[in-house]
């Protein structure tokens, strides 16, 4: 099995060493280089081709959220997960909107933080339980009406089928779910889910969630997990 190759980013010495340390014990997950701002990834995703970049937030220079954003920007940019103390819900957001594919607190158990890094590099989005209950709030909480008419106007571009298989994504069903509550094959979500990326111009499925529910597609009651 190749390796996950991972890319830390964090201005601290001693947590860049930590989660080498976690992370470099594990057979599938190859450490390929450190940074301690975000002004160093782009170069450094240059020279070593990460799957996966390990995202502080706070940094002096350049933070986790501007280099994602610039990261994201890329062609074939790797996946991202923002790695943080912090769990403001504009920082989840913003995270989450420049293309991130997951936020884990800092504080999350070391193989929730491996699972994490490994179901990223499998194309599936990680969100910890705390950020989903805040994106939840603040998706139906606080949606002003002119977003959601933006949302429901970008989501009207899909067909009934790619629609149904958006509201699942947002409900948190894996590709397998998917399927089976839709009665078609894992070849044919992950064919959706592709057209819809490629509709809506958006990076990953976590993006997709966030404008079901911007458009008020999926509520509270909806999520069925990670």
């Amino acid at each position: 099995m190749t390796a996950i190759r991972l890319l830390l980013v964090d201005d601290d010495p001693l947590v860049r060493a930590g989660l080498s340390f976690m992370m470099g014990g594990a057979d599938d997950i190859e450490i390929v280089g450190e940074a301690a701002d975000g002004g160093e990834v782009e170069a450094l995703v240059d020279r070593t081709r990460p799957d996966v970049v390990l995202m502080d937030i706070r940094m002096p220079t350049v933070d986790g959220l501007t280099a994602t954003e610039r990261l994201r920007r890329r062609k074939d940019a790797p996946q991202v997960v923002v790695l943080t103390t912090f769990h403001a819900d504009d920082q989840v957001l913003r995270a989450l909107r420049a293309g991130a594919a997951g936020f884990v607190l800092k504080d999350t158990p070391p193989a929730e933080i491996l699972d994490a890094v490994r179901r990223v590099a499998a194309g599936d989005p990680v969100l910890s339980p705390t950020v989903t209950r805040q994106l939840m709030e603040h998706a139906v909480g606080t949606a002003a009406d002119n977003r959601r008419t933006r949302a429901r106007e970008r989501i009207a571009a899909l067909n009934e089928r790619e629609r149904e298989v958006a509201v699942a994504v947002g409900r948190g069903l894996a590709n397998a779910g998917i399927a089976a509550e839709l009665f078609m094959s894992v070849a044919t979500v992950k064919t959706h889910v592709s057209r819809i990326l490629a509709k809506l111009d958006l990076n990953n499925r976590v993006q997709i969630a966030l404008l079901a529910y911007d458009a008020g597609l999926v509520g509270d009651g909806d999520q069925d997990g990670q």
